[in-house]
């Protein structure tokens, strides 16, 4: 069966990465103040990390249900027998939906797929799903590939402050409020599909060093081997040391290190890392 896989940009999938796995990739809308962009191609995370430092309102528009059902019928047309399309967080867009409502639509069948994740372990999951198509699975198999990279997969994110998730809706207020208290630096996770605070440090070293070390942990768990990746807006120096503290730590040559793209930019804020952990099956 010739199984296409679909995802989003906010899967932080590169144009090189996302060819050779032969994913295609529907892009999320960026707003940075009355000007309409469209993700991956003509706006970048140092456009967000600006506007933010400036105080220029930015948000994101997921894409629409025709976005994702000219996508579909094109890789019917291309010869797709069925589509896989892996998203992130039901919870956190609204992306997911408009892919449930163009696949009611689209002329060969679509199963979406719900990572319950954002950024690079969305980007994992579909690269699973590339895995399993590859492999020869059938539809079924490629989505549970990518369903069980998902939920299995650990994300660990410092940022500088709780303030650009709390303005986006993406945090409660309380959760913002743990974060200010007493100037301490919040360690947030996903759980069940949202972003949780999970511990409190005094400083962003100390903040730092508690995320390679659950990275570390989490790796250590995976009994089949595992991914990792790390990723930041507007920090890449920090962002290069974590990633070269982690490969020492888990005996890699190099973690790969990249930023977030501009959807998720826009809510985390500069200053951002995060570390993505998913376990092999």
């Amino acid at each position: 069966m010739n199984v296409a896989i679909v995802t989003d940009s906010t899967a932080s999938l590169s144009p090189a990465n996302a060819a050779a796995e032969r994913i295609t990739v529907v892009p999320l809308q960026v707003i940075i103040g009355a000007a309409v962009h469209t993700e991956g191609q003509d706006v970048n995370a140092d456009m967000i990390a600006d506007a933010l430092a400036t105080f220029v309102p930015v948000s994101t528009s997921r894409p629409t249900p025709d976005d994702f059902l000219k996508v579909y019928r094109h890789l019917a047309d291309e010869g797709a027998e069925a589509i896989v399309s892996v998203h992130l967080s039901s919870k956190m867009s609204g992306t997911y939906d408009s892919a449930l409502l163009a696949a009611k639509e689209s002329p060969v069948p679509v199963t979406v797929v719900d990572s319950a994740q954002v950024g690079i372990a969305t980007g994992f999951a579909a690269s699973r799903a590339a895995e399993a198509r590859d492999a020869g699975k059938d539809a079924a198999a490629v989505a549970d590939a990518a369903r069980s990279a998902g939920e299995s997969s650990t994300i660990l994110l410092y940022v500088d402050t709780l303030e650009y998730l709390k303005r986006g809706g993406r945090v409660g207020t309380a959760a913002a409020l743990i974060g200010s208290a007493l100037a301490v630096k919040p360690i947030l996770t996903l759980r069940d599909g949202l972003v949780v605070p999970l511990e409190r440090v005094r400083t962003a070293a100390k903040a730092l060093a508690r995320v390679e070390a659950l990275a570390v942990e989490s790796a250590q768990a995976c009994d089949k081997g595992f991914q990792v990746g790390v990723q930041h807006l507007a920090n890449r120096a920090i962002a290069d040391a974590v990633a070269g503290r982690l490969a020492l730590a888990l005996g890699l040559d190099s973690i790969s290190v990249d930023e977030v793209g501009a959807s998720i930019g826009a809510h985390v804020g500069p200053g951002m890392i995060s570390v993505t952990v998913t376990p092999r099956s």
